[in-house]
């Protein structure tokens, strides 16, 4: 694969169909992963056009990274677990805050392990679907992610928090610890994802960033909006989620625990607290949180005909 895109000039077009298999029951002991060197990445930089594509039954141990000058650029339908060493499933990096942009990930599933592995902390995996250094314009959309502890970022440290616009639609969350996402600056429009089992804190909306968080459903999640952890907050609008009032929360599960960092702010009031202050540039529909619940794990993740979710 990486030939194949080192030998593309970048302009044209490129598609790579992927059909490698990896067997992850081979692996008896997920934390003598995270113990290995960094695993092998392959890399689309300064190219353009290019899309990367799992074939049905297919699976991976590599991560993918898409850096520098790189545009319009797609992966969908992989399955990516259990990496070995410090390494990112997809890690999206930038440069200047100009590239790498326009980007597609979807339909993907994403996983490592909840064990505790003695002597990790809470990194016995590194990120899922990072991104940072002025990446922009993403979109996240069907993607399956479970069993791991940080999933995604958006932004490598405070300092980095350029006005980078991102989307993330009909992505299921499943049995993770957090960074749903952790973001920093920037606009995000979260709307149509589940969150269901969520350890530590959900999206955590920071460095004066703004998040839409749109038509999703909670449950069984503990912080499941949250402002925390940086030198300034950020602030979100909810509209139409599951949760509508604080008197939700036991119903679905919601639970809060405060943060000593300072300054904070949690939903516990479960009210907007800026309205999203940019337009959205797409149509879409937002479908009905309760169909969400029902029908998107059925159509996401890799191996579901890149199916789409209809709550007809």
């Amino acid at each position: 694969m990486q030939a194949a895109i080192d030998a593309y000039t970048g302009t044209g077009g490129l598609v790579i169909r992927y059909n490698g298999t990896f067997n992850f029951a081979a692996i008896t002991d997920a934390c003598t992963q995270w113990q290995l060197p960094a695993g092998a990445i392959v890399e689309v930089k300064n190219k353009s056009n290019v899309t990367i594509e799992g074939v049905d039954g297919s699976s991976a141990n590599f991560g993918l990274a898409i850096k520098a000058d790189a545009t319009n650029i797609i992966i969908r339908n992989m399955t990516i677990g259990l990496l070995p060493g410090s390494i990112d499933a997809i890690g999206i990096e930038g440069q200047s805050g100009k590239f790498p942009g326009y980007i597609w990930i979807d339909h993907n599933t994403l996983f490592s392990s909840l064990k505790e592995c003695s002597g990790a902390g809470d990194l016995e995996f590194d990120g899922l679907l990072d991104n940072k250094a002025g990446a922009h314009h993403l979109t996240y959309s069907y993607n399956y992610i479970h069993d791991h502890h940080k999933v995604g970022l958006i932004g490598s440290s405070d300092s980095d928090s350029s006005d980078r616009n991102i989307t993330f639609h009909h992505n299921v969350y499943e049995n993770v610890g957090s960074r749903l996402p952790l973001q920093r600056g920037g606009y995000t429009h979260l709307y149509n994802n589940l969150y269901s089992g969520v350890i530590t804190t959900g999206a955590n909306i920071r460095m004066g960033g703004f998040s839409l968080i749109e038509a999703n459903y909670f449950e069984n999640s503990q912080n499941p909006v949250t402002s925390r952890d940086s030198s300034a907050i950020g602030y979100w609008e909810l509209r139409n989620n599951n949760i509508r009032t604080p008197a939700d929360f036991s119903g679905f599960g919601i639970t809060w625990v405060a943060s000593p960092s300072s300054p904070t702010r949690d939903a516990t009031d479960w009210i907007t607290t800026s309205v999203f202050p940019v337009g959205i540039p797409y149509a879409y529909t937002a479908q009905d949180p309760a169909c969400v619940k029902q029908k998107l794990p059925t159509v996401a993740g890799a191996g579901k005909a890149l199916a789409a979710l209809t709550c007809n």
